[in-house]
């Protein structure tokens, strides 16, 4: 779910403690264990892309003129301020923006993931909640990242502010689609495994607010859009749907992704009149000169941020990529290939058999079509280290349902990189791979993720556990919970954030 908040006709900024003590990680001692590295990494990753920090570096406010700079331009604030927003991040993003702005905030709406402020207040982080006598009015909603009942009268309510990701959080369906079809279409192609990008063409074509509309709904009143992106390549016409980004999608686009999920025949007679109404561009460029749309957050941040940790922990770190994506079992082959052939050169001497994997890791590395993906750059750095390395990455990989199990896409991925990891030796090396969900939630689970090593499949096997099984069910968080206790769950709570995944290999020659 993508996050944006919009401020009409200008936009906040405010400091926030670190929701994960997102301070720098100090060098840690040798003997620390590599799980406790890998998951206080994962926490620096996360601390880089929370509310307060994301803000403070992109805006600045003179507290004497009332002059908003956001970035490059600058906007007066003369208690003309209104706001709207919608994602995971939004109620930090909420909180800091009136503690900066005060008197200049005349009334706000915000649209939130269901039980976020309970949990926040739970967890003790009372940096990311609203005052009590708050001028921003939160509307919970979009349960298990759906659009509901709940999430439509936020979209009502935005609405009706601007005209005076996030995408399931902002529903309001163009009659005559009801949100009960909105939901099922919704449902059906993310079990056939459509990525955000398709998911969010069907969402926009379908919406009033989002491709534009909202943007639309609010002229002509100057609007600053604070965008987290949770969408590989940050594409702002996909994040949250674009709702102030006037669209670039046609109704061909959306035939063609319900074509290739086989959707198309059984789409309701309503969503047949939208789309057949939807050529015509309604948002067009001319709606949108108004708006001025800033990234502020992103995957390739938090990468950054661990990168640098990494190396304070005496890691070689590399950066593989920012946009990891396709189907999660080619997603896991390509570690599982990468473990290997980065190990045989950390440990050599490099066999026919590492040869071999390298060319197929090549291959494979070509077919998923990674357009940032730094593998040459990766395996040098790891010949040139000849000591441990981190290979960075992050994305959101696709998993299509064929059980009734239940997990999420980093516990799967985790699970199948396991397996891939435990098919032969690896030689002197101790290796562990990481992959989590910076919003602290992996699918309908508490867990962020799961850590892996070589060894779990034969150590799961010990314990009566066949991991081929789980994962023919899509079962990975049962498996996670009765392996060993469930001590290879990553456990964050909600973090306030959102920009996708994060995952972590580690290599260390014994």
């Amino acid at each position: 779910m993508a996050v944006v908040l919009q401020v009409l006709p200008c936009v906040a900024r405010a400091l926030l403690r670190p929701l994960l003590m997102g301070s720098p990680v100090v060098r840690l001692a040798s003997g620390m264990a590599l799980a406790e590295q890998a998951q206080q990494l994962f926490e620096s990753t996360v601390g880089a892309v929370l509310p307060g920090p994301m803000l403070q570096r992109a805006l600045c406010l003179d507290p004497s003129s009332g002059l908003l700079k956001v970035r490059d331009r600058s906007f007066q604030l003369r208690q003309n301020l209104y706001l709207v927003g919608f994602g995971k991040a939004v109620l930090g993003m909420a909180a800091a923006a009136e503690e900066l702005l005060g008197q200049h905030l005349v009334q706000g709406v915000i649209s939130v993931p269901k039980g976020i402020r309970a949990a926040m207040e739970h967890a003790g982080k009372q940096e990311m909640l609203l005052k009590p006598h708050s001028r921003v009015q939160v509307f919970e909603g979009a349960e298990d990242n759906l659009p509901d009942r709940d999430a439509l009268r936020a979209a009502v309510a935005i609405r009706q502010l601007a005209e005076g990701g996030g995408s399931a959080l902002l529903p309001a369906p163009i009659p005559p689609v009801t949100l009960e079809e909105k939901q099922t279409l919704t449902k059906l192609l993310a079990a056939r495994g459509a990525n955000i990008q398709e998911l969010n063409t069907i969402r926009k074509a379908l919406s009033q607010l989002k491709g534009g509309g909202l943007a639309q709904a609010a002229y002509p009143a100057q609007v600053v859009s604070l965008i987290l992106s949770d969408v590989v390549g940050d594409p702002v016409e996909v994040i949250a749907s674009g709702p102030t980004v006037a669209s670039v999608h046609s109704v061909q686009d959306c035939l063609h992704i319900l074509n290739h999920y086989g959707l198309r025949a059984a789409l309701p007679r309503s969503v047949k009149t939208v789309l057949a109404q939807s050529d015509s561009d309604p948002h067009g460029p001319h709606s949108c000169g108004h708006v001025l749309n800033v990234i502020i957050g992103s995957n390739a941040l938090a990468l950054a941020e661990a990168q640098r940790q990494a190396e304070a922990l005496g890691y070689r770190a590399v950066v593989l990529s920012a946009a990891i994506q396709g189907d999660v079992k080619s997603v896991a082959r390509f570690y599982g290939l990468l473990t290997r052939v980065a190990g045989a050169h950390l440990t050599p001497p490099v066999t026919r058999a590492s040869v071999e994997e390298e060319a197929q890791l090549w291959e494979l590395a070509s077919e998923l079509h990674l357009p940032d993906l730094q593998l040459k750059e990766a395996l040098e750095a790891v010949v040139e280290a000849g000591g441990p390395v981190c290979l960075l990455a992050g994305g959101e990989p696709t998993v299509q349902l064929q059980g009734s199990g239940k997990g999420g896409r980093n516990q799967e991925l985790a699970l199948r990189v396991g397996a891939e990891l435990g098919q032969r030796p690896l030689g002197p090396l101790e290796v562990l791979f990481l992959s989590g969900g910076t919003d602290g939630q992996d699918g309908p689970t508490e867990a962020a993720g799961a850590w892996v090593v070589p060894e779990l499949a034969s150590q799961a096997a010990a314990e009566g556990l066949d991991v081929a099984a789980f994962l023919s069910r899509n079962d990975s968080h049962t498996f996670f919970r009765c392996f060993r206790g469930g001590a290879h769950l990553l456990h964050t709570g909600l973090t306030g954030t959102n920009v996708m995944d994060a995952h972590l290999l580690f290599l260390r020659p014994r």
